[in-house]
């Protein structure tokens, strides 16, 4: 339903983004993450036609955003980071005024703007004028604006932005109930909603797209998570270091954060994370095998993988390593 081939877009001699080529598919919700100037909302916009790309073409919805640009457009629900909007407009009245533009046919509005101010959580609000309402009704109004007339595709771009924790599980439980025969594609700097809400991510960095055998290469670090009794935990430690295999141990420090926790019984517990040298490997059995060497109980033992947030933070650290030595 997406498909970006190659796209450049250039701002005089600035690059905002380089040869981006990615595809969403049909039902699929798929996040689009980047820190601020990395490239995000130039590339949405181009998706939209908004910007026309400097080479390279977009595919939305089976048409080239270039050349075909208004039967795509047809098909596209656009939500931008700050909606624009009449602010001396009522709620309903604008999303009318909208769906006129949209090209709904008039009979059909009144039960179209009744969807989507259902649908987004607008009826508290549907008769207020729309400068008295607050950021996170501005932004249900946008995200109202943008599922008017069930658009095949869904750009948004920050949805959730100025939303309490309770909109942003609205907003995720909308885009679960809109996904079905339909293409969502989001940006957002919030890395738990993008766990949240969306099927994969793409990740861009200085306007490239970061290929996805790079992200699941750092996913995939195979981190061996050990529960112990604190009792045992220097014995766990020397170990763990013992195993074959182990690069690195860290955690266990008793009353830091998540990484204590209370067994049912009372006892302390701690977790240790074992980084092993070979991302691939799978070490849990050689773990086993030597606590029961020694006869320490293992109150959990898992494998487990790097976090979004974590991932971010390298792929960010090493774009700013990559400014420097620049």
């Amino acid at each position: 339903m997406i498909r970006a081939e190659g796209i450049t877009k250039r701002f005089g001699e600035f690059t905002a983004v380089s040869d981006a080529s990615f595809e969403v598919g049909e039902g699929e919700v798929v996040g689009f993450l980047g820190v601020n100037g990395a490239g995000k909302t130039t590339t949405l916009r181009v998706l939209i036609g908004f910007y026309p790309a400097t080479s390279g073409r977009a595919i939305v919805a089976g048409f080239d955003i270039a050349a075909e640009s208004l039967k795509a457009r047809r098909h596209i629900g656009y939500m931008p980071e700050t909606t624009p909007m009449y602010g001396e407009m009522r709620v309903s009245e604008y999303l009318n005024f909208r769906a006129s533009i949209k090209g709904i046919e008039r009979k059909r509005r009144g039960a179209e703007v009744d969807r989507v101010v259902e649908r987004a959580g607008l009826k508290e609000v549907r008769g207020q004028v729309i400068r008295t309402v607050s950021r996170g009704y501005r932004q249900r109004i946008g995200l109202a604006d943008a599922l008017l007339g069930s658009p095949k595709v869904l750009i948004l771009d920050e949805p959730t932005s100025g939303l309490d924790p309770l909109q942003r599980m609205q907003v995720r439980q909308i885009l679960r109930e809109e996904r079905h025969g339909r293409t969502v594609l989001l940006s957002t700097h919030i890395l738990s909603e993008a766990e949240a809400a969306c099927d994969r991510i793409i990740i861009i960095r200085r306007g490239r797209i970061v290929p996805e055998a790079e992200v699941e290469a750092l996913r995939a670090v195979g981190m061996i998570s050990v529960a112990v009794k604190t009792g045992d935990l220097a014995a766990a430690r020397a170990l763990l270091r013992a195993v074959p295999g182990v690069a690195e141990v860290r955690g266990g420090d008793v009353g830091t954060g998540d990484r204590t926790q209370r067994s049912d019984g009372g006892a302390g517990t701690a977790v240790l994370e074992a980084i092993p040298s070979d991302r691939n490997a799978d070490l849990r059995e050689a773990v086993f095998r030597t606590f029961a060497e020694r006869s320490i109980p293992l109150l959990e033992l898992r494998r487990t993988e790097r976090s979004l947030e974590e991932i971010f933070g390298i792929l960010t650290l090493r774009s700013a390593d990559e400014d420097k030595s620049g």
